[in-house]
């Protein structure tokens, strides 16, 4: 980077305190790593103390133009291998194991056993793929319980494999109409509820009184 170079942590004060509308130059990521791993090795970060560290991160993200957050992680990196270098992901750095024609067939087998477990759908392909040599579960026989999960979160999943659920009614008693009858026993309480009554066209309030027989 074509900056002029600090030699003393004064001088990093001083340029701190006196840069105000500095704009970092133009640099490319392998210019801005070698920068600050040689600004690194030359102030001898690792034996600076907790306040001269502040200083030297406030000053590398000034000129980088990086957040303090990529700088803690830059110097770590440094600390742990000895030096900075970009290195450029490749454009397909993931591909999926797992095709859509895998997650469909999961689908349907969700569908023929009901939504099993995951350790029995596993089993399932196991079987499928070892014992009768089908190889549409190659793949699939291999898979993690955990993964076979996240498979089913997929919206190639959720459109081949949709489950209703039909409303279950509750047999739970919230509350009897009858004369309160505790014999000794908690849990009686008499409600009673009177309306105030409404006033130019607005509805009054209710007043509820729980008495504990």
């Amino acid at each position: 980077m074509n900056v002029k170079r600090l030699q003393t942590l004064q001088q990093i004060i001083d340029f701190l305190h006196g840069s105000g509308a500095f704009e970092p130059a133009p640099a490319t990521q392998t210019e801005r790593y070698h920068w600050i791993e040689q600004t690194l090795q030359s102030f001898h970060y690792a034996s600076r103390t907790k306040a001269e560290k502040g200083l030297l991160i406030a000053y590398l993200c000034r000129i980088s133009g990086y957040s303090r957050q990529q700088i803690t992680r830059l110097i770590q990196r440094y600390r742990d291998r000895g030096k900075l270098i970009w290195n450029v992901s490749p454009a397909k750095g993931f591909v999926s194991h797992y095709t859509t024609e895998d997650i469909r067939l999961l689908a349907e087998i969700d569908t023929l056993h009901d939504t099993p477990s995951g350790p029995a759908v596993k089993k399932l392909c196991e079987r499928a793929w070892q014992r009768f040599g089908d190889k549409r579960f190659e793949r699939l026989s291999g898979i993690s319980v955990a993964h076979l999960y996240n498979l089913r979160k997929r919206s190639e999943y959720r459109k081949v494999r949709i489950v209703h659920e039909k409303t279950r009614p509750t047999k739970n008693m919230i509350g009897v109409r009858r004369k309160p009858d505790p014999q000794g026993q908690p849990g009686f309480i008499r409600i009673d509820t009177v309306h105030q009554g409404g006033q130019d066209g607005k509805k009054g309030l209710y007043h509820i009184n729980a008495v504990d027989e």
